[in-house]
């Protein structure tokens, strides 16, 4: 579809970040004013949009998104998950490498980045992968990703874990030359293989199932971050899921060292008790932990110890979870429920303010990713990329009404609070009252 003109559009009396009520003028994709002189500049025929009691906050950056296109597009195509990103509030998703084929080369990338500008509903940033074929071996076409069309800057083996040290330093020298970062999934697999499905401990024990202790992942987080250290580079740290990992994350900001971590929205609220009906939505990678460590991630958001969240969307076809427990898809839906999941246990419980839901869903991000477009503080100048949230508006999860092709969703009959109004992007309306509208070419 071709791009057209949007009329102007004055938001009225929404509450900026959190700070206030304003009203926002928006025309030509770009804010025109913030305050009182929006409604003075906008011009005769201008659209108006009653905010009142609505929060305006920047499009949501989710960092770590599966759209499993190309390869498993009975799963997820980009376009569908595209429109769930849309409906959940966000306006830019980073598409990880584990595809088939997987995204190790600039062609793949571009691809990725094609489908997505063809979608329309939300910027779509290839990841590429650190290793070929994901296999820990040796190094994926990084620089040629990063001067593509796809200006790659995230690398990520996610789902697997860059668990040679020699290989992960190489690969941190490399992306420092073009400002890109390294994001880990943190897994020893000699302490935890393929297939660790359950918080080693008591229960893992009691139900039977592998245990994937702690350790696995806070080990491989302590020796990034001193690798990162020597090489002068950036690490990320994707779905932090322990107390120790936070200690150690802790410790190493306080050192200086470039490193910043997501958290998904399943470890801040699921615990590992939902394990105990074998129930294999529940299952992910890493595993569903104890209450304790739920705590631990909680309170690093709210100080920053934690810079984002991060949905890790994991979309599967039903014969692919439908399993025994130990034999099901790892991964879980979160594009449409991470807005209601923050805002009920950050914000309602008094944890974080709205302006900090737009650092680590938002600001946060984009800086990770380097999106110079998104994540802005919602001022004159700025792209008219936003989301606006209803903070009340109390919602029953549906899985049958997601806009994904799967269902594995575990929120399925939860009541959230806080629901997302309307997406923005660059001054078009994607999604308004969970309706996604139509995506074009950017």
């Amino acid at each position: 579809m071709t791009s057209h003109t949007q009329p102007s559009l004055l938001v009225e009396g929404a509450d900026v970040l959190g700070d206030g009520a304003q009203d926002v003028l928006v025309a030509d994709g770009r804010i025109v004013a913030v305050g009182a002189e929006a409604s003075a500049q906008a011009p005769a025929g201008t659209q108006r949009l009653s905010a009142d009691g609505l929060v305006l906050l920047p499009g949501f950056v989710d960092l770590h998104t599966h759209l499993r296109e190309p390869g498993r597009e009975d799963a997820e195509t980009v376009e569908t998950g595209s429109q769930a990103a849309a409906a959940g509030g966000f306006t830019a998703v980073l598409a990880m490498a584990n595809t088939d084929p997987v995204t190790d080369t600039a062609e793949v990338a571009e691809r990725v980045l094609d489908l997505g500008r063809r979608a329309g509903y939300v910027d779509v940033h290839p990841v590429g992968a650190v290793t070929k074929g994901l296999a820990g071996e040796e190094l994926a076409e990084l620089g040629l990703m990063a001067r593509s069309r796809a200006r790659v800057r995230v690398f990520s083996d996610d789902g697997r874990c860059v668990h040679d040290a020699r290989l992960m330093r190489r690969a941190l020298e490399y992306v420092r030359a073009f400002d890109g970062v390294v994001s880990q999934h943190s897994q020893d697999p000699r302490l935890a293989d393929g297939r660790a499905c359950c918080h080693e401990g008591e229960l893992s024990g009691r139900l039977g199932l592998p245990g994937w202790p702690a350790v696995a992942e806070e080990t491989i987080v302590a020796r990034d971050v001193m690798l990162a250290r020597h090489t002068g580079s950036r690490v990320h740290v994707a779905h932090v899921s322990t107390a120790g990992t936070v200690e150690v994350l802790r410790w190493a900001k306080a050192q200086g060292i470039d490193v910043t971590a997501e958290v998904t929205p399943h470890h801040l609220m699921l615990t590992q008790e939902r394990l105990v009906g074998y129930d294999p939505t529940f299952k992910v990678n890493p595993p569903l932990r104890p209450t304790e460590d739920a705590e631990a991630l909680r309170a690093a958001l709210a100080d920053g110890t934690i810079d984002a969240v991060a949905t890790d969307h994991a979309p599967h076809v039903r014969q692919d979870k439908e399993h025994a427990f130990v034999d099901a898809a790892f991964g879980m839906l979160g594009l449409e429920t991470a807005l209601g999941v923050v805002s009920t246990l950050m914000v309602q419980e008094g944890r974080m303010s709205w302006s900090d839901v737009a650092r680590v869903m938002s600001q946060a991000p984009a800086r990770i990713a380097r999106l110079t477009d998104q994540g802005h503080r919602v001022q004159a100048g700025d792209p008219a990329t936003l989301t606006l949230v209803d903070p009340d508006r109390v919602v029953t999860v549906d899985a049958t009404r997601s806009r994904s092709l799967s269902r594995n969703n575990p929120w399925h009959g939860l009541q959230l609070t806080g629901a997302v109004h309307l997406t923005m992007l660059r001054g078009r309306v994607t999604a308004r009252e969970g309706l996604v509208w139509g995506g074009e070419e950017q």
